[in-house]
């Protein structure tokens, strides 16, 4: 049976409530969801956060390239030193110093280097999480842990949970979009809804191409009228309840169908106006630029101000930050496509009044080695690396943790993918312990057994 379609254990809506441990009743949120027909989610406590952004950098960028100065890299370059003896997923000299310079930014001097010299004028707006870690060295299971919770592919993702736990804001549009240029097929297990309603599933868009009717394939229907097609889907979702009701009204996938239909109906009025960026000013759309990285960030403020939950940036198709050889040119050039959009988004979001309530996330699926590779390339380090969180209730001008004097291990408030997941939720105002879902004899959870706040990131 395929995993990510299984149908989870029949629950009535007691239950769910229950699930969630009984905090919407107390919001006054409980009644109003179940006249609306909905799974009665919401969120336990108010949270800082309503919507998040995530920028994700698939292959894993080197803290102290950004964030995380090491100088201690230059004064032992070439040699391994006791501390910088971990073990790597492939063999590995002696040091490699780092070749950009830093300086402090901001009112609170936060150390950023030369290679983001627009986002470091945010420096008061970031939360540098420089003690980050993770389970294993190799992408497939790391990519999993940072998207999923967990290292098997029999979960839903971080962003389907997001979904269910806070429902939509925008009826018309999916709660949960995800921008990764090309056909990442494989990419596909890190946004689904596996044992989820249909509905809570990350819906893929492929903006190589700018044009709403390119990113969204059969976006209008040019051979029937919208009210015809109204009456066309009336009639099948009909049809389809009918059956349901046969079955007992247990067919999550059947439902999820009818769910689809409806949202892909809504879509053609609403998403043609969500995805059509040439209709932003010039000025605009000069400030982040005209790379897909840059279309993909403006996309991203687009639905987030529509009511997207959770928006997911991939930078590229595979892994373009996984610098294995020619690591110093390639980094340069990785940082010089992120440094304007990124900083345009930010800026974007403050002049709107949603970064407050938008949380934006950056970072990959683990670090890179301050130990050389193939003379000039890093490689695969799970032990200590950096991300960093804006608005949506985090502290900014902020950092957290450190990493040891070569930024290879995660020493001082080591923060796991666990921990993460668990403050999100935290910023969104869900109790990560409590946001549960009963599938196959057990409540399974986001964070899965595990997990904790630091106190100190949140403003």
């Amino acid at each position: 049976m395929d995993p990510f379609t299984n149908t989870p254990t029949k629950m009535n809506r007691r239950d769910a409530l229950a699930r969630l441990g009984g905090g919407l009743g107390s919001l006054g949120l409980a009644s109003s969801l179940q006249a609306a027909g909905e799974l009665p989610l919401g969120t336990h406590f108010p949270g800082k956060a309503k919507r998040v952004i995530h920028l994700f950098m698939n292959g894993g960028p080197f803290g102290p390239d950004f964030f995380d100065p090491k100088p201690s890299l230059k004064k032992y370059e070439g040699k391994r030193p006791k501390g910088a003896d971990l073990r790597t997923e492939r063999p590995t000299g002696g040091l490699m110093a780092v070749p950009y310079k830093y300086s402090q930014h901001g009112e609170s001097g936060l150390p950023i280097s030369e290679l983001l010299p627009m986002t470091a004028k945010h420096a008061d707006d970031l939360c540098i999480l420089n003690s980050c870690y993770t389970n294993n060295p190799n992408h497939g299971p790391a990519l999993l842990l940072m998207n999923n919770g967990t290292m098997t592919p029999k979960v839903p993702s971080m962003g389907a949970w997001m979904s269910y736990g806070l429902g939509s804001e925008n009826r018309n549009l999916p709660s949960y979009m995800v921008l990764c240029p090309g056909k990442p097929v494989r990419f596909s297990i890190l946004w689904n809804s596996a044992f989820l309603p249909a509905k809570h599933q990350g819906v893929y868009i492929n903006h190589s191409k700018i044009e709403p009717d390119h990113m969204i394939p059969w976006l209008r229907n040019d051979k029937i009228a919208p009210d015809a097609q109204r009456r066309q889907l009336d009639l099948a979702k009909e049809l389809n309840r009918e059956h349901l009701a046969l079955r007992g009204g247990a067919d999550q996938a059947l439902q999820g169908r009818i769910e689809a239909m409806e949202t892909a109906y809504r879509m053609q009025f609403e998403a043609t106006d969500a995805f059509d960026i040439s209709r932003e000013p010039e000025s605009i759309r000069e400030s982040y630029g005209k790379s897909h990285f840059s279309n993909g960030c403006l996309l991203a403020r687009r639905l987030s101000e529509r009511g997207v939950r959770f928006v997911q940036l991939y930078y590229g198709n595979g892994q373009p930050w996984d610098t294995h050889s020619g690591h110093d040119e390639k980094t340069r050039k990785l940082a010089t496509d992120i440094d304007r959009p990124i900083a345009a988004l930010l800026e974007d979001l403050k002049q709107r009044g949603l970064l407050d309530d938008t949380l934006v996330i950056w970072g990959g699926e683990f670090g890179r080695t301050p130990v050389t590779e193939n003379a000039n390339g890093r490689d695969h380090n799970p032990h200590g690396f950096t991300m960093w969180m804006a608005g949506g209730g985090t502290k900014g001008g902020y950092s957290y943790g450190a990493t040891d004097e070569f930024g290879f291990k995660a020493v001082d408030k080591p923060l796991h993918v666990h921990d993460f997941h668990a403050t999100v939720l935290h910023l969104l105002g869900i109790d990560h312990e409590r946001l549960t879902y009963r599938y196959a004899g057990r409540d399974f959870r986001l964070t899965d057994v595990h997990g904790n706040v630091p106190q100190e990131i949140l403003a």
